[in-house]
């Protein structure tokens, strides 16, 4: 298994005013799986794929990706671990303004501080599988919602991810392109990557090999 979590917790503040998140969550996803996590509002979603990301702490329980336990990772480890094997979709994109296109898909290996030479072809090829090589030298302000959407996209994909999380990424986006988007989520399981979806969308969750449902913090 790709990733695997046992007994997963994760609760904020104390005593009576403790909010429990996440509640005793255990799953696996394989290489080449797709995985919907749906829920209401409020249902945990978002702070378990935090979770499986390695971007929270449980309060206990363990998250393992292959064979590594992500508890016992440091902060510095698990920024590098999301720059070099982890894609992550952000439900607001979470792009720089004062980057291009191109600069955004590439910020992983940016911020790794790696060479054009290690870059330049698997970020070329990233904005050529979401159909936007023309838009490379464009600013964030001057594309589409729906093509912001595919730059995010095509920044997790560029470093060839393990597992590829997504939280709600078809929440900003018409019917028409959030069909797109699935699609490439799919083309990316295909490719060999887990994939972990957060989503409300039962359209979208349907297109997922199997869905995970949580009720206030727990699966039901």
């Amino acid at each position: 298994m790709v990733l695997r979590a046992t007994d997963l917790r994760k609760s904020f503040g104390e005593g009576e005013a403790t909010v429990v998140a996440v509640d005793g969550i255990s799953l696996t996803v394989a290489a080449g799986e797709f995985l919907a996590v749906t829920g209401r509002s409020g249902s945990g979603k978002s702070t378990l794929l935090a979770l499986l990301a390695g971007m929270e702490r449980p309060t206990s329980g363990e998250v393992w990706l292959e064979e590594r336990r992500l508890a016992e990772t440091s902060d510095a480890d698990l920024a590098r671990l999301r720059r070099r094997e982890i894609g992550f979709i952000f439900q607001t994109f979470n792009l720089l303004p004062v980057l291009t296109v191109e600069e955004n898909v590439a910020l992983p290996f940016l911020l790794d501080r790696r060479p054009p030479r290690e870059w330049i072809r698997p970020v070329a090829e990233a904005l050529e599988v979401v159909g936007l090589s023309h838009r490379r030298t464009h600013s964030p302000e001057r594309i589409s919602v729906g093509e912001r959407q595919r730059v995010a996209i095509a920044r997790a994909l560029a470093v060839r991810p393990r597992v590829l999380f997504a939280d709600e990424p078809t929440g900003s986006l018409d019917s028409e392109r959030g069909v797109e988007v699935i699609g490439l989520l799919r083309s990316a399981a295909e490719r060999g990557s887990a994939v972990v979806m957060v989503t409300h969308d039962g359209a979208a969750a349907a297109r997922a090999d199997r869905t995970l449902q949580l009720r206030d913090g727990r699966a039901c």
